[in-house]
């Protein structure tokens, strides 16, 4: 099968209905591959996919809201979106809403709703969610001040390679105990171990 072949079997799923090809028809648009890149044409059948509920499409829709590609750029409805998408689970759509809180970007700026959707994106690994939570806790934003519970996120963020979350764990460490330092270490290796359990 060339690739003509496959779009064209995709294309006949997508008009078919199917969520799926809908939404790897729109990722064939939005990259070029197989077909001219066309952001307008990559939004259309990302739109199918996510009315039918697909979170992919729904958090694919919000971040072409969110950048203004294919779509007039708009903040709130790219929020809704990434709502629909982080209600499922999805951990880069949680990432993005618990940013649009933290900045109040397309909501009123909100540290405790921005700390809540971070958490659980956190919880599925986003090392970058994970980063923003460790943040939160070293200021106090949202949450109550906690340098156990920083060096804890900055930790697991840096071992999943995020730059500066070293940095900034070290930072918290020179305001720590080292009572305080060895049970965030420990904190850390615990949700690791239950994470991998997990999944």
């Amino acid at each position: 099968m060339n690739e003509s072949d496959e779009v064209a079997a995709l294309r006949a799923k997508a008009n078919a209905g199917h969520a799926a090809a809908q939404f790897n028809l729109g990722l064939a648009y939005d990259t070029g591959r197989g077909v001219p890149q066309d952001d307008a044409e990559a939004v259309s059948w990302f739109r199918k996919a996510a009315d039918q509920g697909l979170a992919e499409a729904q958090f694919n829709l919000g971040l072409a809201y969110s950048n203004g590609e294919g779509v007039p750029q708009d903040d709130a409805e790219a929020v809704s979106w990434f709502r629909k998408a982080a209600e499922q689970g999805d951990a880069a759509a949680q990432f993005f809403l618990g940013y649009a809180y933290d900045f109040g970007e397309g909501v009123p700026q909100d540290y405790a709703q921005a700390v809540s959707w971070y958490r659980q994106a956190a919880d599925q690994g986003h090392a970058v969610a994970q980063f923003n939570l460790g943040y939160a806790y070293a200021d106090g934003r949202g949450v109550p001040k906690d340098a156990v519970s920083a060096y804890m996120w900055f930790s697991l963020s840096a071992a999943r390679g995020t730059q500066s979350a070293a940095t900034e764990r070290d930072d918290v460490a020179t305001k720590m105990t080292p009572a305080q330092i060895a049970e965030a270490q420990q904190r850390a290796t615990d949700w690791l171990a239950a994470f991998e359990q997990r999944n």
